[in-house]
């Protein structure tokens, strides 16, 4: 992997920093995408002691900022060899308590990013004939989740999109893969667990916690280190043969 270029969205922080510290370590060129300049920056200083590393300040709903982001990688480091998508927010309502303001903010960040990501990124890779495609959905878009019903629908989305595209570009020797997550300790969650925890208060939320810890095999919440080795992975000449997939890293929340 070493020499090798990637474009990392969400790369500054939780699941996404900790696949850039992976790849760092084996000599990727590296390009943080995100929204947040002050941790990005302090990312991308730490990687840039193991490796060429860049921070791009981002917006994922905004296409001429995303083509922005590859002309940057171009003009940097000359390749797109990978493409990590972990940019993502997340709401807590039913869907009742929603609005289509709710919706439309879910599916601008977490379907559309992805895909003015890869409407840009894909040209770059087909002209290499080689690129290799990660994007993030969630169990709850494969079996459903109460509160995340527009997040779920967002997320299944992706699934379709990347499914799609892997069978469209397979013969330009470019794979795309989906790695769905359990629940894991990111800061995107620390923050809605932390406003569950002053709703429902210190004891009812300690229940809380335990019952979402017996649903879960292996009986604790992820870590972003424990999701990390499963995308370098698919990123690796190893994974040349898997494409179109979903991988769940879920301490067998889901076992479909």
């Amino acid at each position: 992997m070493k020499g090798r270029t990637a474009i990392i969205t969400g790369g500054v922080q939780g699941i996404g920093l900790e696949v850039a510290r992976k790849l760092a370590s084996a000599g990727v060129n590296l390009v943080l995408a995100d929204v947040n300049a002050a941790a990005g920056e302090a990312a991308s200083k730490e990687l840039s002691a193991s490796t060429p590393a860049k921070f791009a300040l981002t917006d994922l709903t905004n296409q001429d900022s995303v083509r922005d982001l590859v002309g940057v990688t171009i003009a940097e480091f000359g390749a797109i060899d990978y493409f990590v998508n972990c940019a993502a927010i997340l709401d807590d309502k039913t869907f009742e308590e929603s609005s289509p303001r709710d919706w439309q903010r879910m599916f601008d960040v977490c379907l559309l990013g992805p895909m003015y990501c890869l409407h840009d990124v894909l040209p770059v890779m087909k002209k290499q004939k080689f690129g290799r495609i990660v994007c993030f959905s969630s169990d709850s878009a494969r079996i459903g989740q109460a509160r995340l019903s527009y997040y779920a629908a967002a997320k299944a989305g992706v699934t379709a999109l990347v499914k799609s595209i892997a069978q469209e570009v397979g013969p330009d020797g470019i794979t795309a893969n989906i790695v769905s997550p359990g629940a894991t300790n990111t800061p995107m969650r620390m923050d809605r667990e932390a406003s569950l925890r002053e709703q429902m208060g210190e004891e009812k939320y300690a229940r809380r916690e335990q019952a979402v810890q017996r649903a879960y095999p292996l009986r604790r919440i992820g870590e972003p280190s424990d999701v990390a080795p499963t995308v370098t992975f698919l990123l690796s000449d190893g994974a040349a043969w898997i494409t179109g997939q979903v991988v769940s890293v879920n301490g067998g929340f889901t076992m479909l």
